[in-house]
């Protein structure tokens, strides 16, 4: 870790509140027993005192597998209960969790297992058209600090896993035992897309997390009669944030949906009395149209913060109207500084055609050296607050990802409003958003290029209905190589085990690319191309 991380371990800023959630999560669980912490769609809703119980006993039986403090336990699972029990678990003991996002193949589980030296796993065993046990047993010999795989919610046995169900099956530990974890050490570490093409390790503390949810929390005046319905997974800041954590640390509970559907989210909101949600966009786009359907104001619903992805101003607006009682509002921020800005509650105009005001964070617009602009000038925006991250585990990738006075480079371009509003203009990034997911187009350029027929590729985002972004690669064959269609390229990437929403849903071949004089590709004439193709590449 580097010295600018061990300087913001060691400082003391006055949001934070020094405690973690393993603390906060048995206080709960002693004074409300029979309360329900996190509502679920399709089983028990799960109270404060049976996930207290349940995370007792997996912290004993955590200990006896031999973890000690700052070692990695993953847990690759769709929005399950279990998650809550396992970072409970996790931060009681001072070990680090690693959540991994559920549709991530053998491509990235291995660098993540590897990287993070993961000793520990959860999985389910097959969870849609993903066999999770086959495709770690594929890899554990590639992991060498991989010692224990437990299978969550298994039908079966598996050689060389351990079921959940068997591994919880102990006496709980008793709290009084418990070792002291110091708020400011690691809690989490969390993947992102990054743009070498190689995922990097966002690491979190106890205190920075929590302010997080402080700070959003704070704004919308959440109280105990709110509950926060959870689309995102789990294994995103967001979901992880405001589905996992937030029941414990704040006064309102949370309801996860194992799977997105507008209509089961409709049903789900009447059921449980939800009155707010975080999604990227496509989320609030179905939840419209579905509503709209129904003829259905939800009249519970009280805010809507929506981001991850760019937000039509139209679409807000059309939330005032659909949703009777719901503020909509655009909302920004990343892994390392989750929610830097949030919109306006009372100003539906601001709320829908800018990406809000700056909450809990100092932002700086800056130019390429470093200097502010003035209101209303694009720049990059840089942002410092006490719920920014640590810092990456990799000490070489932080020196350029802040500048000397601990400001985060974001690597979005943005400007200033006279209102103080700030407003999401580009992207310096090479990554694409889809549906709120990052997404590195070197990690599928780099694979592209091990395609005999393939002499160049050049991956960008082109415009997509639902998700936003989709993934459009731009290639250039050897001259003898056959011509090769979406369905070539899709198996290929497929085969190299590349996720599936990295795999190109559009293929242009072309004799050459637009480049600057250094020759390097001009994507921004590219993704111009795909959104308006008269304008030539």
């Amino acid at each position: 870790m580097t010295s600018l991380s061990q300087e913001r371990l060691s400082r003391d800023a006055p949001e934070w509140r020094n405690t973690t959630i393993a603390i906060e999560a048995f206080k709960k669980a002693q004074l409300h027993p029979d309360k329900v912490a996190i509502f679920l769609e399709d089983e028990p809703d799960a109270t404060y005192g049976s996930i207290a119980e349940e995370a007792l006993k997996l912290i004993a039986a955590l200990h006896a597998l031999g973890l000690q403090q700052g070692d990695v336990i993953s847990f690759q699972l769709p929005n399950w209960r279990e998650g809550a029990v396992i970072d409970i678990a996790a931060a009681a003991l001072g070990l680090v969790v690693n959540p991994i996002v559920p549709i991530y193949r053998d491509a990235e589980l291995r660098f993540i297992l590897s990287d993070a030296a993961s000793k520990l796993i959860f999985i389910p065993d097959q969870h849609r058209s993903i066999d999770y046990v086959d495709m770690i047993s594929r890899l554990r010999p590639e992991l060498p600090n991989l010692e224990t795989v437990v299978t969550v919610r298994a039908e079966a046995e598996y050689p060389g896993a351990i079921r959940y169900e068997q591994l919880t099956d102990c006496e709980p530990a008793a709290q009084a035992g418990l070792p002291s974890v110091d708020p400011n050490s690691v809690k989490c570490r969390l993947y992102t897309s990054g743009t070498t093409g190689f995922p990097k390790a966002v690491l979190h503390s106890h205190n920075t997390l929590i302010r997080i949810l402080d700070n959003t929390s704070d704004h919308s005046g959440t109280n105990s009669s709110d509950v926060m319905i959870m689309p995102s997974p789990i294994t995103h800041i967001t979901g992880y944030s405001s589905g996992l954590n937030l029941p414990f640390i704040r006064d309102g509970r949370s309801a996860l949906m194992e799977r997105w559907n507008a209509d089961k989210c409709i049903d789900f909101i009447h059921r449980v009395g939800g009155t707010m949600t975080v999604g990227a966009t496509p989320f609030l786009q179905e939840l419209l149209d579905a509503a709209e359907r129904r003829g259905d104001s939800l009249p519970s619903m009280r805010v809507f913060s929506c981001g991850g992805a760019a937000v039509p101003p139209a679409l807000v607006l059309r939330a005032y109207e659909v949703l009777a009682n719901c503020r909509t509002v655009r909302v920004y921020g990343s892994t390392e500084a989750p929610i830097i800005t949030l919109g306006w509650l009372n100003d539906a105009q601001l709320a829908a055609t800018t990406d809000g005001h700056a909450y809990g964070y100092e932002v700086r617009i800056v130019d390429e050296n470093g200097d502010e602009v003035a209101d209303g000038t694009d720049g990059e925006i840089t942002a410092r607050g006490s719920g920014m991250f640590l810092g990456y585990a990799d000490p070489d990738q932080n020196t350029e990802a802040h500048t000397s006075d601990g400001f985060f480079h974001t690597g979005d371009i943005g400007r200033r409003t006279a209102e103080g509003a700030i407003l999401i203009t580009d992207r310096k990034k090479d990554i694409i958003i889809r549906g709120g997911e990052n997404i590195s187009a070197k990690e599928i350029e780099d694979c592209l290029h091990l395609h005999p027929d393939i002499k160049e590729a050049a991956v960008v985002s082109m415009p997509h209905e639902r998700l936003g972004e989709g993934v459009c690669v731009f290639l250039i064959l050897h001259p003898e190589s056959a011509r090769l269609v979406q369905e070539d390229i899709a198996a290929f990437t497929e085969a190299q085990g590349l996720a599936r929403q990295k795999i190109p849903e559009r293929v242009e071949l072309v004799e050459d690319l637009p480049r600057t004089p250094s020759g390097k590709v001009r994507k921004d004439r590219l993704r111009k191309q795909l959104s308006d193709p008269s304008s030539g590449s």
